[in-house]
């Protein structure tokens, strides 16, 4: 079997893209990464297939097939990958697992979503008629009761939480691609608009528009394409339950323990290896209970991990340099292909005002589904340089 490697990575800048259309989207993503590749690449050739992530809110076909028109590539397989938040992490892994088995040479991975198309968005998904749902629990509410749980069991404060938001909002002022990029005090988040308590406006990642697309070969053309390709050292998926949100998981999310643990196996490499870290960050809260979750630190001591520093850009191990979902956004088919470009860019010393130095190993991190639904489905993928 084969080792799988990153060898180019593209992106559209994240914002508020009215003007673009789903395949404006697409074709910058596929664009950038063609003009990435640092050997060059012959797209029609060289690429043997597709996976694609995204939810489709805005309602472009629900198939492969809208890649291929937006970058000429047909008559490649091209398969649309949806699986909730980490619909983007979850076609990486299916292009890793087919570059690992032989059965493919060179895949692209591309995911994108426009989120302000839609009129409703996603609080119309709250359906009082899903039973196997929380009956009308909005995602900050979800993660509303995590946060408000952390705090009584752990003695986490408000200001540890806020201060995840001030650290990635102030990430993301040094990386190009964020849609937000303004700093932020402790007290502009507790100052805040209310959402759903304790979380304020500043503790929510915005609504985002986005694209982004990474290529993925094996050991004998990795160096066809880069001096430097990035190999993909691990990867693990896991799903646990519709019906599990008001039990243990109030204060971690399983499946995220169970894909790290996958990954850091099949990597050889543990927690204490990771050198920097593309964590799901929908709310702030999010990432303080991902720190528990991924080993990062003991239960209940996330708190005290953010107070000294540990995953600031300047830290010992700096969490979401690129300023997480908080400050980048969240479009939902392209977060996870992101953090994967992220981190690639991190590996071979391309990652700019947000570089962390002689970075080696990097982690990438994404959950999915939620409103009583426990985060249940995680994805994390380690690479090393």
């Amino acid at each position: 079997m084969t080792d799988a490697h990153v060898v180019g990575s593209g992106i559209v800048d994240f914002g508020e893209k009215y003007e673009w259309s789903f395949d404006d989207l697409l074709e910058g993503a596929y664009l950038d990464l063609v003009e990435s590749v640092d050997h060059g690449i012959n797209p029609t050739a060289d690429i043997d297939a597709i996976w694609y992530g995204t939810l489709d809110i805005a309602n472009e076909g629900s198939s492969g097939a809208a890649v291929a028109h937006a970058t000429g590539l047909f008559e490649k397989p091209a398969t649309q990958i949806v699986n909730a938040c980490a619909t983007g992490s979850d076609a990486f892994r299916n292009a890793v697992q087919a570059v690992k088995a032989g059965d493919i040479e060179v895949a692209l991975v591309i995911g994108a979503e426009k989120m302000l198309d839609s009129t409703e968005g996603l609080i119309g998904g709250a359906a009082l008629e899903r039973l196997w749902r929380g009956r009308g629990v909005t995602m900050p509410a979800f993660f509303g009761m995590r946060a408000t749980r952390h705090m009584e069991q752990y003695d986490t404060t408000r200001e540890q939480i806020a201060e995840v938001s001030v650290k990635n909002h102030e990430n993301g002022t040094k990386y190009p691609h964020a849609h937000q990029q303004f700093e932020c005090s402790v007290d502009d988040v507790m100052e805040s608009a209310t959402v759903s308590y304790p979380l304020n406006l500043y503790d929510c990642c915005p609504v985002t528009d986005g694209a982004c697309a990474v290529l993925v070969t094996n050991d004998e053309r990795s160096r066809e394409f880069t001096d430097a390709p990035v190999r993909v050292a691990g990867y693990g998926f896991s799903t646990d339950s519709f019906m599990r949100g008001d039990d243990l998981a109030l204060t971690n999310f399983p499946a995220s323990r169970q894909a790290s643990s996958m990954a850091y196996e099949r990597s050889g490499y543990g927690p204490d290896d990771v050198d920097v870290a593309e964590v799901h960050d929908c709310f702030s809260i999010t990432e303080l209970i991902t720190y528990e979750d991924l080993g990062f630190c003991e239960q209940g001591e996330a708190g005290a991990f953010i107070d000294e520093g540990i995953p600031h850009l300047d830290g010992e191990k700096p969490v979401n340099p690129s300023g997480g979902l908080l400050s980048k956004g969240h479009p939902i088919g392209a977060t996870g292909v992101a953090q994967i470009a992220e981190i690639f860019e991190q590996l071979r010393g391309d990652a700019g005002d947000v570089q962390v130095p002689d970075a080696e190993v990097g982690l990438q991190h994404n959950i999915g589904i939620g409103r009583n639904a426990t985060g249940a489905v995680s994805c994390v993928n380690v690479l090393e340089r």
